[in-house]
């Protein structure tokens, strides 16, 4: 099968965003586009409604994505651009299709303010499940990857957890920053002593020892990483304090937020995992979730 960018596309103006991101993606890729949309019939009720019958809503959705490949051929008359229709439930057809997908790009709904973005059941549901990476991105986000004015693109940042760090998550991340030209910005978080939750005043000697302890441990994950590209500028941030807090301060200035998902293959089912689900809900750059053993 051959590899694609893909993005599901429902009409909304998150799928359309999302849609352009993948268009730049497959762009910096090499890869076509493949637009993925899929059609659920109607309940019976609703489909024997009087203004939308069955073939009405087959009809609208079949015009979606084609006036979508043709919008995005006219912005990228060098990108190849397939259409793929498939009728199911969408969750699951979008989980299927992360499996050729390089990645699959799904569209996200902003909050007002700075509340963060809602990740719909349908996503929510395809992250937990896929097995390819799957991208975010936020309508009402900035999803370009350089910053206003300035040419030099925006980093690419990674979360890392040094416990049990794995490589395909750290190799995609490395990957994203080469086919930007982008530095990569590697967040890790960790955590102070307990006697923080007792009232006790903190042991600054021992932070300090702690800090320097956990630094190490990050240059030591990534030094093989560095030396099999040794063109990507590596930044290494530890610090104290939750990860997804570090994440998602981090995004503000990145052009995509890299994190994991453990994968499960037991009887408590799919996870995503706190810092992922954090991360995912106010990040405020496009959000790859990495799947991993």
């Amino acid at each position: 099968m051959p590899r694609t960018v893909t993005v599901g596309l429902d009409g909304s103006p998150e799928s359309r965003v999302a849609a352009d991101w993948a268009a730049r993606e497959a762009k910096l890729r090499g890869l076509p586009l493949k637009l993925v949309s899929v059609w659920e019939p109607a309940p019976t009720p609703i489909a024997q409604a009087p203004l939308l019958g069955p073939e009405t809503h087959q009809q609208w959705s079949e015009r979606i994505p084609r006036e979508a490949a043709g919008e995005l051929r006219a912005a990228h008359p060098e990108l190849e651009v397939l259409v793929e229709q498939v009728t199911g439930r969408p969750a699951e057809v979008l989980t299927d299709a992360a499996k050729d997908a390089e990645p699959l790009v799904l569209g996200s709904r902003g909050l007002s303010g700075m509340g963060g973005f809602v990740v719909g059941s349908v996503g929510l549901a395809v992250v937990a499940h896929a097995e390819g990476p799957v991208v975010l991105v936020r309508a009402e986000g900035d999803t370009s990857d350089t910053d206003s004015g300035v040419p030099a693109p925006r980093p690419v940042v990674l979360g890392l957890d040094t416990t049990a760090p794995d490589g395909t998550l750290i190799g995609f991340a490395f990957e994203a920053a080469v086919l930007r030209g982008a530095s990569l910005r590697v967040v890790h978080g960790w955590n102070e002593p307990p006697y923080i939750a007792y009232g006790m005043p903190p042991d600054l000697e021992l932070n300090a020892q702690i800090g320097a302890e956990e630094a190490v441990a990050v240059s030591e994950v990534l030094r093989p990483w560095r030396q099999k590209f040794p063109t990507v500028d590596v930044v290494e941030d530890s610090l104290s304090g939750k990860a997804a807090n570090h994440l998602v301060d981090a995004s503000a200035e990145a052009s995509l937020v890299v994190v994991g998902r453990r994968i499960r293959r037991s009887a408590l089912g799919a996870h995503i995992g706190p810092v992922t689900h954090a991360v995912l809900h106010h990040a405020r750059a496009p959000v790859a979730v990495v799947p991993h053993d």
